[in-house]
């Protein structure tokens, strides 16, 4: 780590001292960690941000040193000054990037003493989330944490001046907005100065980056805070940061390459890759169809096959399920790896409990088929499959799927594929696979409403060669959304936007938002789009995950430098926490009976 510029405390970071300092004098000022005496020398860890130095203390030049080693403990604040020396012949620590030096110590001033560390700061340690979360401030003094916070940071410098170069300005948007449709509740902030009212926090700045958009900011970008009140796991926080971008005058063409760029220079600086460009892309259709899908994991090989419709109901499991039924199977052949008959029935019990559909399997050679399933299938089914292993037509076991539908039984088969892959072990952890996945549906049937809903959100274009059809059979249009997705995880979001004000009203009407809540909801957007809105489209790479994803973490709360645990509680700042009363009147509000009561 480069240093910059002395204090008074420090003219060199810890780590940053090596064999070309030897005789330096040098400040350094940091956090004990080990304290070793041997006699009249006393050895203390020095821990700074950049890393560890070894203290060398001679209480025979200074008899108070003894006195440090006997009081100072571990998390001590300490400011010392001395010389680089190299260590003794035998005594050089090749794990340390500062393992060849110390510091012969002239003297040094205890800044701040600490209470005994709650649990241990070694990286290896293993620490019930609640009680890292709760100290978090010390929970970031391990090594792992600082430096994945450290190289998010490089990153999002990566990220700046790769979008500075092709001529992207920086827009900040504001947190207090008005309610937005974006698919999850918002969190609400009640206004004092106007009573009875709230504000919503952004879920994204989506409807404000059109804006920015329509007044001639061509290329925009933020690192947007974004709030979402729904339920968390471990890739999802309810405040999250995405890489925000915006483009007019473009299409699809146009906009994923920026995309790819940013993430290509991010990668280069987490793991010192250059990402094989362009990523590939398949329809969404495709995704569904053979992985069962649209985020698929493409470092599993596994693809499921259509059970042609002439064979459907040759096949046991398709009986009872009614009009429509739909066959679809997931070949897995020995190579990929042993299944026996109990895992391969576990599995299959699993499968149809966790999607409804009915699921079976059966063992499959060129000499014939056993299983479950195996003395039902006729000959030419058995074929077809065979012929879906490609060259590797060894002995294979398939599993499959019927459902009401062909997509109930591929997302059935999808979820079965994952599982496979992880049983079997064939999933490589170092791989990135990036994918875009394009022509989503605009609409989706909401059952419970019983009504349309947007597959991404309502100012999403249609595919131009599909808007004909809106109204008529909107189950058949097909969208301008696009996704990347990196080893089975949705990295972005986005699409062309609707430009044209005739159409968004159109799609308003699919969606049964009537033309007088369209002016209540959405008056500004109508209005701006009828004030020459250039065509323009963009995405929003969810950094977060990006970040975690790249550095190899196991959930976001290792990228992150305050994180909310798992039912969204800062344990540090104790939030959520109920307002006081004269919160509760100056706002206007009371709590409803089965609330908490707040503190008074």
């Amino acid at each position: 780590m480069e240093t910059y510029g002395s204090t008074r405390y420090r003219t060199r970071y810890c780590g940053d001292l090596g064999v070309a300092d030897i005789g330096t004098e040098v400040k350094v000022a940091g956090w004990t960690d080990v304290i070793r005496s041997h006699g009249n020398l006393v050895f203390i860890d020095l821990r700074d941000r950049s890393g560890v130095i070894q203290l060398r203390l001679d209480a025979k030049e200074a008899p108070q040193f003894l006195e440090m080693a006997d009081t100072a403990r571990r998390g001590w604040v300490l400011n010392a000054h001395g010389t680089v020396i190299a260590r003794p012949e035998g005594m050089v620590n090749p794990k340390l990037a500062t393992g060849g030096v110390e510091i012969n110590v002239q003297d040094f001033v205890i800044l701040g003493q600490s209470e005994p560390y709650p649990f241990p700061l070694s990286s290896a340690a293993e620490i019930d989330e609640s009680l890292r979360l709760r100290y978090r401030y010390l929970d970031l003094r391990r090594p792992a944490l600082q430096q994945n916070l450290i190289r998010r940071h490089h990153m999002t410098q990566a990220a700046r001046a790769f979008l500075d170069r092709v001529g992207f300005i920086e827009v900040e948007t504001p947190f207090l907005i008005g309610t937005t449709p974006e698919g999850a509740r918002d969190f609400l902030v009640p206004s004092r100065m106007q009573r009875g009212s709230c504000y919503a926090l952004p879920q994204s700045p989506q409807l404000m980056k059109q804006m920015l958009m329509v007044a001639g900011f061509d290329r925009y970008y933020q690192f947007a805070r974004c709030m979402r009140d729904e339920d968390l796991r471990a890739d999802r926080q309810p405040e999250f940061t995405q890489i925000d971008l915006e483009m007019s005058y473009v299409g699809l063409d146009d906009i994923i390459p920026i995309g790819e760029g940013v993430v290509a220079e991010i990668a280069k600086v987490a793991r010192g890759i250059e990402l094989p460009l362009p990523f590939p892309r398949m329809s969404w259709l495709q995704a569904m169809e053979n992985y069962g899908t649209d985020k698929p994991d493409l470092r599993v090989s596994l693809a499921i096959h259509g059970v042609p419709p002439e064979f459907t109901e040759t096949v046991p499991i398709t009986k009872d399920l009614g009009p429509g039924v739909s066959a679809r199977y997931l070949p897995v052949p020995a190579a990929f790896g042993s299944l026996s008959r109990s895992a391969a029935d576990r599995l299959v019990e699993n499968a149809g409990k966790e999607s409804g559909c009915k699921v079976s399997w059966l063992k499959l050679t060129a000499e014939g088929a056993s299983g479950p399933l195996g003395k039902s299938l006729v000959a030419p089914l058995r074929e077809h499959m065979l012929a879906s292993l490609g060259e590797d037509r060894g002995e294979a076991v398939v599993f499959v799927a019927a459902g009401k539908n062909w997509v109930s039984a591929a997302k059935c088969l999808g979820s079965l594929r994952g599982v496979i892959a992880e049983q079997c072990g064939a999933v490589d952890r170092n791989a990135l696979k990036f994918l875009w996945v394009t022509e989503f549906p605009l609409l989706e049937w909401d059952e419970e409403q019983d009504c349309w809903v947007p597959a991404h959100h309502p100012f999403t274009s249609p595919l131009e060669e599909d808007l004909p059809l809106l109204e008529s059979a909107p189950a058949r249009v097909r969208s301008t959304a696009y996704d990347m997705v990196l080893n089975g995880t949705e990295l972005s979001s986005g699409s062309i936007r609707i430009h044209d004000r005739e159409v968004q009203k159109r799609v308003f009407g699919v969606l049964g938002i009537g033309e007088e809540e369209a002016r209540a909801k959405f008056g500004f957007l109508l209005e701006a789009l009828s004030y020459g809105a250039p065509p323009h489209g963009g995405m929003a790479i969810g950094y977060d995950r990006l970040v975690m994803l790249l550095l190899g973490a196991a959930s976001l709360r290792e990228v992150i430098a305050f994180p909310k645990t798992s039912s969204g509680k800062d344990l540090m700042f104790g939030a959520p926490s109920p307002p006081n009363k004269q919160q509760l009147s100056d706002l206007g509000l009371k709590w409803i009976s089965d609330a908490p009561k707040p503190v008074l």
